[in-house]
C-alpha cells in the first residue's frame, strides 16, 4: 500500500493488535499519537500505555500530547504530512485534528453503528441480550461515532461469552476490517452509507459506565442478570453487598463466570453451594457463579470463597 500514509492514533492492547496488523501488511504508518506516560501504584512508577511499547519496539515515531489543541502538536502532525489519521480506542478529536489529512480521519467502532453509539458498546451488546453485533469503520465527524461508514462486518455473540472475551475476538475481527478499509481508500473504492439511512426505533445506545451502575439487581429474571454480570465481565464488573451473620458484617462482591440455571427459587432468598458453584436467587431461577472478589482482595474461586465463608450465613443485601 505505498500510496497510502498513515498516522495512526490509539493507546491500550485493542488498538495494539490493528497497528500490528497494519505494520504486518506493510502500511506505512509515518507516526504514532497516544496517551502520555503516567505515574501509577504505590511505587508511582511510570507507565506507558501498550501501543507506545509496541510502537517504540517497532522505531516508530512518537507523539504523546497532553493537549491536542496545541499549537505546537498541530503544527508536528501537520509537518508529518500523512495522508489518512486511523483512530482506534483514542481520544475524542478536535475538527482541527480530524480535518487535518487530505483522506480524512478514520475510526473503528465496537459495534453495527448506528447501533451502540456510545463509550461501552461490547458491554451493552452483550447487557441486552443480543445475539449478534460488529464492527465498523467509519469517517469521523463533528458529532461523535455519526460519520459516513465504510465497512462493517458482522460476529455472533455466544450465550455464556464475557464482555472481555468478545473484546479479544472483536479485536482481530477489527484489524481485518481496518485494514480492508485502507486498501479501498488506497484503491478509491469507496461507496460510504450514511447512517440516517439505517437508523430505525431500535437503536440502542451505548454510554460510559460508571460503578454505581454495576450493582446487580437480583429481584430481575436470571436470564438478565446473567447477561448484566457476564456484560461487565471482566471490568468494570457487576457487584453485589452479601451480608455475613457469623462475622455480623457486609461486604461488596464483585461477579465473574455466571451461567444461569434451570434450578428454580420458588421464592427463596437463600444462597446455596453446589460442586459447579454458588447459587444465587434471581426473581425465577438461580444464577450459577464460579467466581467473586471481596472488596480490597483478588479475585477467587468459588471453592476458595467456601473455605473461609459458610454460605448458610450469608445474604444479598438488597438496598
Amino acid at each position: 500500500m505505498e500510496n497510502l500514509s498513515i498516522v495512526f492514533m490509539g493507546t491500550p492492547s485493542f488498538a495494539t493488535t490493528i497497528l500490528k496488523k497494519l505494520l504486518n501488511e506493510g502500511v506505512d504508518v509515518k507516526a504514532v499519537i497516544t496517551a502520555p506516560d503516567r505515574k501509577s501504584g504505590r511505587g508511582q512508577k511510570v507507565s506507558k500505555s501498550d501501543v507506545k511499547i509496541y510502537a517504540e519496539e517497532q522505531d516508530l515515531k512518537i507523539l504523546q500530547p497532553s493537549n491536542l489543541k496545541g499549537e505546537e502538536f498541530i503544527a508536528k502532525l501537520h509537518s508529518i504530512d500523512a495522508d489518512l489519521f486511523v483512530v482506534v480506542a483514542f481520544r475524542m478529536l478536535p475538527e482541527v485534528i480530524w480535518a487535518m489529512p487530505p483522506k480524512g480521519t478514520i475510526n473503528l467502532h465496537g459495534s453495527l453503528l448506528p447501533n451502540y453509539r456510545g463509550a461501552a458498546p461490547i458491554n451493552w451488546a452483550i447487557i441486552n441480550g443480543e445475539k449478534e453485533t460488529g464492527v465498523t469503520s467509519f469517517f469521523i465527524e463533528k458529532e461523535i461515532d455519526t460519520g459516513m461508514i465504510i465497512e462493517q462486518e458482522r460476529i455472533s455473540i455466544s450465550e455464556n461469552e464475557s464482555a472481555g472475551e468478545l473484546h479479544d475476538r472483536m479485536m482481530h475481527l477489527g484489524a481485518d476490517v481496518i485494514y480492508s478499509t485502507l486498501q479501498k481508500i488506497a484503491s478509491d473504492n469507496l461507496s460510504p452509507i450514511n447512517q440516517k439511512e439505517l437508523m430505525n426505533t431500535g437503536m440502542q445506545p451505548a454510554p460510559k459506565i460508571f460503578k454505581q451502575d454495576c450493582k446487580i439487581d437480583f429481584s430481575k429474571d436470571v436470564q438478565t442478570v446473567h447477561n448484566f454480570c457476564r456484560g461487565l465481565s471482566p471490568y468494570p464488573a457487576s457487584w453485589c453487598t452479601l451480608y455475613n451473620k457469623d462475622k455480623n458484617e457486609a461486604k461488596t462482591y464483585k461477579i465473574f463466570s455466571t451461567e444461569k440455571t434451570e434450578s428454580e427459587t420458588t421464592g427463596s432468598k437463600e444462597l446455596k453451594a453446589t460442586k459447579e458453584g454458588l447459587l444465587f436467587p434471581c426473581s425465577d431461577n438461580y444464577l450459577l457463579v464460579k467466581e467473586i472478589q471481596a472488596e480490597g482482595k483478588r479475585k477467587m474461586h468459588f471453592k476458595d470463597f467456601l473455605a473461609g465463608n459458610s454460605i448458610e450465613s450469608l445474604s444479598i443485601v438488597n438496598e
